[in-house]
């Protein structure tokens, strides 16, 4: 059983940035694919960033350039560099793994975590 907990969400103006932590527990990460969904009101939840196992990563094309996800397996972490925000990035963001990338990628993992609020305004 792998537990997620996020971390790091608030309020920022548009034009700053945020960095989000996902630190897990119950099992050792290494071996899992890890990712960001966000979900805002009215809205299906929708995929920010994933990353394997082996560190490849990918991005929805409405974040590329502006957010970074990355793991420390050696702290059982996943991060989310968010940078540029902008009002439409407002939203929950959650955490996410599965032993498999294709299950992150497609918004079937296994885990999820609880969600961190994330709110971009003026």
């Amino acid at each position: 059983q792998v537990q997620l907990v996020e971390s790091g969400g608030g309020l920022v103006q548009p034009g700053g940035s945020l960095r989000l932590s996902c630190a897990a527990s119950g099992t050792i990460i290494s071996s899992y694919a890890m990712g960001w969904y966000r979900q805002a009101p009215g809205t299906q939840r929708e995929l920010v960033a994933g990353i394997s196992s082996d560190g490849g990563s990918l991005y929805a094309d409405s974040v590329k350039g502006r957010f970074t996800i990355s793991r420390d397996n050696a702290e059982n972490m996943v991060y989310l560099r968010m940078n540029t925000l902008k009002p439409e990035d407002t939203a929950v963001y959650y955490c996410c793994a599965d032993r498999q990338y294709s299950r992150v990628l497609l918004r079937t993992p296994t885990y999820w975590g609880q969600g961190t609020q994330v709110t971009v305004s003026s």
